[in-house]
């Protein structure tokens, strides 16, 4: 019997086998030198001994640049058939010192909220609101999208407000997720409240550090029938892992209570009243963690949501102000004024109705509406034929077209006469398709908080076209930064030890490639 044949392989296959290796090397944070490695040499030679392996300079210098501008240009592609984007930006200094801005786009497009990364590069000048401004507008005008720009989503920093707000002229909504971070914070930052975080936070450190008793805590936790679980540390700088970090104690408290009495270290203990508010204290959180976590998804919209949970936490904090338990420390001794702010910040007062998931208010209700009939009926306006193809189209399906006054009209009646002469049955007008449109939509009944308005909108374009247009421009507005913020904590996995020779090129494209594949 004849050896083996190596059959080369065919250039077709190549080809997508290069192009599934360059998208590993990007999806899984590979430094391209994995291609000489002698374990992943003898994996691909196992697979198929015909391939062959392109050299880390090729998958650099031309497969990495070839799939990046193909995966923009379909980006690119994508979001010129979106009405209005959304845009998050923020900023992010790495353990090196460089500092880096991310933009993020978000978009409707076959009625699915869709997210991109549009950009993440090093930033070398100072963080004035000028620069920021200027980077802005260059990746704005790098993709196209400088006219249809429905709102920039960023943090409080006093010079992205700037930047957007006054220098772009952009519509600014101030990040939901910083809110709440905020409103915690000055919330909890009570000297009671905050010796109790202390003495927690020792308890965690001192658990996590000794190899003794987190053998212990586990031993007892057996010997209990507890499912084993390790102690949480907060984090300086997310308000919600302090809750975590509570939470997990309250979890762990009768194996934790019986591990510190047989080690017994020199840590303060806890007092039965003090756990006690520990407990309270996580009751008080839980809906804002909860609120975090929802909003700082990217798959759905999350705009109304928004102002739905702003409302919510606001009766909640109302209940707990009036009536305390007695254990309860006043965590709210001020009135939530950012919360109460919140709508008017978010300038989108058309959320509340495209999103269809909670009633039109009393407050304001004529204010909405004249707005909303406004932007309807501009967007009625382009589809308008002119007097001549009105005519044509009367006389096609056999109508008479209105015959002008025999007597001259006195000039106090002219606006009546238009007006009314507009308003006749057969001939569309802007103002009244769109209240007719508004008058419908209004009457349908509201969806469940979980269901997709987009999914909604989708079965009744046709129904509502006009009012189906604005809504594009509204519902792809994200609530939170969080999409931007997401960004670098990929970007710290691409920066290590193994690819600190990478260009500012290569880094930017190996970034932008990640999130986007």
């Amino acid at each position: 019997m004849g050896g083996f044949i190596k059959r080369p392989i065919q250039p077709l296959q190549q080809s997508k086998v290069d192009q599934a290796l360059v998208k590993m090397i990007a999806t899984d944070f590979q430094p391209f030198s994995i291609v000489e490695d002698r374990g992943f040499r003898a994996y691909t030679e196992a697979l198929d001994p015909s391939y062959v392996l392109p050299s880390r300079g090729t998958i650099s210098k031309r497969m990495l640049p070839n799939l990046f501008e193909k995966v923009r240009a379909d980006i690119e592609e994508q979001i010129k058939t979106a009405p209005a984007v959304c845009l998050t930006t923020d900023c992010w200094t790495s353990n090196t010192t460089t500092s880096y801005m991310s933009v993020t786009c978000h978009y409707i497009t076959d009625f699915k909220l869709r997210s991109n990364l549009l950009d993440c590069f090093v930033v070398t000048e100072q963080h004035t609101s000028q620069n920021l401004a200027q980077e802005l507008s260059r990746v704005a005008k790098e993709w196209g999208i400088q006219d249809k720009i429905a709102a920039c989503v960023t943090d409080n920093a006093s010079n992205i407000v700037r930047a957007v707000n006054d220098i772009l002229k952009w519509n600014h909504v101030r990040c939901f997720a910083h809110w709440l971070n905020l409103t915690v914070r000055y919330s909890v930052h009570q000297s009671e409240i905050q010796a109790l975080i202390l003495k927690v936070k020792s308890i965690a450190e001192y658990v996590c550090r000794s190899t003794v008793a987190s053998a212990k805590l586990r031993e007892m936790q057996l010997q209990m029938g507890q499912v084993q679980l390790r102690m949480k540390q907060d984090v300086a700088t997310r308000w919600n892992s302090t809750y975590y970090m509570l939470q997990r104690v309250i979890e762990i408290k009768e194996p934790l209570v019986s591990t510190l009495a047989l080690i017994n270290p020199l840590l303060p203990a806890l007092t039965p009243e003090e756990w006690d508010i520990t407990k309270e204290v996580c009751d008080i959180l839980k809906p804002f963690e909860e609120g975090t976590v929802e909003m700082s998804s990217e798959s759905f919209v999350t705009g109304s949501k928004a102002i739905l949970m702003a409302r919510g936490l606001q009766r909640i904090v109302a209940h707990r102000q009036r009536n305390p338990s007695i254990h309860e420390p006043q965590i709210w001794r001020k009135d939530l004024s950012k919360l109460k702010g919140s709508e008017c910040l978010l300038k989108l007062h058309f959320w509340t109705l495209a999103s269809k998931s909670m009633p039109l208010s009393m407050k304001g209700t004529q204010r909405k509406l004249s707005r909303v009939v406004g932007a309807a009926t501009h967007a009625a306006k382009p589809k308008l034929p002119s007097t001549e193809e009105e005519e044509e189209e009367e006389e096609e399906e056999g109508g008479t077209p209105v015959s002008p006054p025999s007597e001259p009209v006195p000039k106090f009646w002219a606006d009546f006469e238009e007006r009314v002469t507009t308003l006749r049955p057969g001939i569309k007008n802007p103002i009244t398709e769109a209240m007719l449109e508004i008058k419908g939509f209004l009457a349908e009944p509201l969806i469940p908080r979980k269901a997709d308005p987009l999914e909604w909108w989708r079965v009744r374009a046709l129904v509502y076209h006009n009012v189906c247009t604005i809504m594009k421009t509204r519902l792809c507005i994200v609530a939170t930064s969080v999409p931007s913020e997401r960004v670098f904590s990929k970007t710290g996995q691409i920066i290590t030890d193994r690819r600190n020779r990478l260009s500012p090129s290569k880094k930017r494209e190996l970034v932008f490639l990640n999130p986007n594949l």
